[in-house]
């Protein structure tokens, strides 16, 4: 199959693009029909100007290849060549609050186990493996960035610290200690300067962890493609299929529904969203108005602690000179210069803190670079920013920290399930994920983020493999959710795609009474007016005392109809499958997503089995994941690709001019597709089509029209 070599690669969670030049070197990952290694030798030998920087034997059978655009083109009409991806962008999960640490944790467990004689591998930044807390625990692993033995931490510009953090949450042994402080730690470095990677090093580091034999793998980084079909997805399944637990972060993209990114759309890892403790959080209040703005401290910012009422000052973006901000809080919209950079030239003024509202809707997490400075810096939306400009600012109003309580909750920041395609819930649960306090390089510091709960999981999966050798990830993982306490809010429970099964429950994964598995409670999408759909769920009994098992039916909600099981007896290690059907009646149904849990009692002990559904439609982006590549040297063919979520009457590609926005050309013209990955091929010749444009998707379905912009540089004719 004759592949094309990518002229705009998809950098996940980083704007800005650019086609390079014929001779610039770019990476691509290539898929092989032969072994790999046959593949290297003869690529080697034809194109001495080509690199190979990592080889794929155990989860992909493919060789990410570094070298000349024109080259690669060469190399991808290799008889050989199956097929071929762009190299898409990971970073950290994380930002920064008031310390809370494993100690409370462990503490409240009350256990022997330590994770001793279990491998956790950390696919991160890094290691500071000199650490005093880490350094008796580090058994060794590898740097994909660099590609060498050495999985240290960056350091000097571009620093990290976040892999550091991370690993002291799983496994510190020291002045701090993590959950599992007895473990095998091993450090895979797949993302570097600026905590930033590609799919290139997380697919080479995950199939390191999995050769040197991990037994936990942690992945504390995501992208924000909501969909099952990227290669790193697939990898991690693999690495679940043989026999690692794979621990992923859901991501921090939160509030918002559809959010949980690659790889943690994972049906196979264990997917772990943030909770933050019951505590006192800092916000702003003005004299006289009833309102009162949460802050989230930036990562790498001192606490939040001021105890005195200060003016504000508004200083843009912060490119303008700053002269005197003495006793003033600064207040800066989100653009221009780096956080850092802002925070560094109030502190220089004599500011007393810092605040950067978002320039778009939202909220957003942030950081300073590891780098610290005495005074707060804190994020707020664009809406606080311009409410607090107008009331403080204009209106010369002093400002007031006050502390107010908070109770136990998913983090705001925490991304959102469902997943598209699949339509699975995620996360699976929840873990402490709010001003995590752990190691640093040098040190010791809170952050905050899913990159914070994930190490929890990982670190307690590892309590499990010891307490348990002979279990399988599946059993783990089903330890983990079965035994998960739902988390209530005030009046109702959280949704079970904000929170899965609920906070993670240590103590009672440790030696469950018993395991409920829920892969075939998974229910789709439902696009008729009257469906039944069959489902099935697989009780264990793990003890030695038969139970009684008494099945809830769920908050009645017109449109659903449930046949759960009568109450029946569960035998001492007994494993039973029993069935549940669901009657649906679509013209009684709202539109979008429907969820909640199916509960049941095994000897008095409540479980909890979340469940959802798509009723004809819900607000998740139909198109994703959309590349356009364009043959060297003469550019007169190009291939586009995208992920559709759903099946669609008809698609439409037009390229509109950036800028003025001005329609250009149609590019490509189809008739009904299913769901999946769309892709063919598109002329591009004597259209005088070179330059910047923005590719509209436009979708039919069912005469209702979506459309979907990308960002695509095309070449010129040469």
């Amino acid at each position: 199959m004759k592949l094309l070599v990518p002229i705009m690669s998809v950098f996940l969670m980083v704007s800005g693009f650019r086609a390079p030049e014929p001779d610039e070197e770019v990476t691509i990952i290539i898929e092989v029909e032969q072994p790999v290694a046959e593949f290297v030798d003869e690529l080697e030998r034809r194109f001495p100007r080509l690199e190979v920087v990592a080889r794929y034997d155990t989860l992909l059978n493919a060789a990410a290849v570094k070298g000349p655009v024109n080259e690669l083109e060469k190399a991808a009409r290799m008889e050989t060549v199956r097929n071929q991806h762009a190299v898409t962008q990971y970073q950290t999960l994380a930002t920064d609050e008031i310390p809370y640490s494993t100690h409370t944790l462990r503490n409240e467990m009350q256990t022997s186990y330590t994770g001793k004689g279990v491998k956790v591998g950390v696919i991160d930044t890094g290691v500071d493996y000199t650490h005093p807390d880490l350094t008796k625990n580090y058994q060794g692993g590898y740097d994909t960035v660099d590609f060498d033995d050495d999985p240290m931490e960056t350091e000097g510009e571009g620093a990290t610290i976040h892999g550091t953090h991370v690993a002291g949450v799983i496994a510190a042994d020291g002045e701090m200690k993590g959950m599992a402080p007895d473990a095998d730690l091993y450090a895979y470095r797949a993302l570097g300067p600026g905590g930033m990677g590609t799919s290139v090093q997380v697919i080479a580091a995950l199939e390191e962890a999995v050769e040197d034999g991990m037994d936990v793998i942690n992945l504390s980084l995501g992208n924000d493609v909501n969909g099952p079909d990227w290669p790193t997805t697939h990898a991690v399944n693999k690495a679940v299929e043989m026999g690692a637990v794979v621990v992923a972060a859901a991501g921090n993209s939160g509030p918002d529904a559809w959010t949980v990114g690659s790889p943690a759309t994972s049906s196979l890892a264990v997917t772990v969203g943030a909770s933050s403790m019951k505590t006192e959080v800092p916000a702003l209040k003005i004299p006289g108005e009833k309102q009162s703005i949460n802050i989230q401290t930036l990562s790498g910012s001192v606490p939040w602690s001021l105890k005195k009422k200060y003016p504000v000052v508004y200083a843009g973006t912060g490119e303008k000179e700053m002269t005197d901000a003495r006793g003033h809080i600064v207040l800066f919209e989100r653009g221009g210069l780096p956080f850092f950079e802002k925070a560094l030239k109030a502190y220089q003024a004599g500011a007393e803190a810092v605040l950067i509202y978002n320039h778009e809707e939202g909220s957003f997490s942030g950081g300073l670079n590891g780098s610290r400075i005495p005074i707060p810096a804190a994020s707020l939306t664009k809406k606080e920013g311009l409410w607090l400009k107008e009331k403080a600012v204009e209106q010369n109003q002093w400002v007031e920290t006050v502390m107010l309580p908070e109770d136990e909750q998913v983090a705001p920041f925490s991304s959102r399930g469902p997943v598209t395609t699949n339509w699975e819930v995620k996360p699976d649960l929840l873990a402490p994920g709010v001003a995590v306090w752990s190691t640093i390089p040098g040190g010791y510091t809170p952050l905050q983020g899913t990159s914070m709960a994930a190490p929890h999981i990982a670190g307690a999966a590892a309590l499990l493999k010891e307490a348990h050798p002979d279990w399988t990830p599946k059993e783990i993982k089903s330890a983990l959710v079965s035994t998960a306490d739902v988390m209530e809010g005030k009046g109702e429970s959280f949704l079970p795609t904000e929170q899965g099964a609920g906070v993670f429950n240590m103590e009672e994964a440790l030696q469950p009474p018993l395991l409920f598995h829920q892969e075939d409670m998974v229910i789709g999408k439902v696009e008729g007016r009257l469906e039944r759909k069959n489902l099935a769920l697989t009780l264990e009994n793990r003890t030695d005392e038969a139970v009684e098992v008494r099945f809830q039916q769920p908050e009645r909600k017109q449109g659903e109809t449930w046949e759960l099981p009568l109450p029946f007896r569960l035998e001492g290690n007994e494993t039973k499958e029993v069935s549940i059907g669901l009657g649906l009646n679509g013209s009684f149904l709202d539109d979008g997503v429907q969820e909640g849990y199916v509960s049941f009692q095994a000897g008095g002990v409540p479980y909890h089995v979340p469940y959802m559904y798509v009723n004809q439609k819900s607000t998740y982006e139909w198109v994703s994941g959309f590349e356009f590549t364009q043959r060297w040297p003469a550019g007169e063919k190009a291939e586009y690709r995208f992920h559709l979520s759903d099946p669609v009457d008809g698609i439409v590609i037009d390229l509109y001019r950036a800028g003025t926005m001005m329609w250009a050309a149609t590019l490509v013209e189809l008739g009904e597709q299913e769901a999946g990955m769309v892709e063919g091929e598109v002329s591009v010749k004597n259209q005088d089509l070179a330059g910047m444009y923005t590719a509209v998707v436009e979708i039919v379905h069912g005469g209702e029209k979506a459309s979907y912009a990308f960002p695509v540089y095309i070449e010129g004719n040469r």
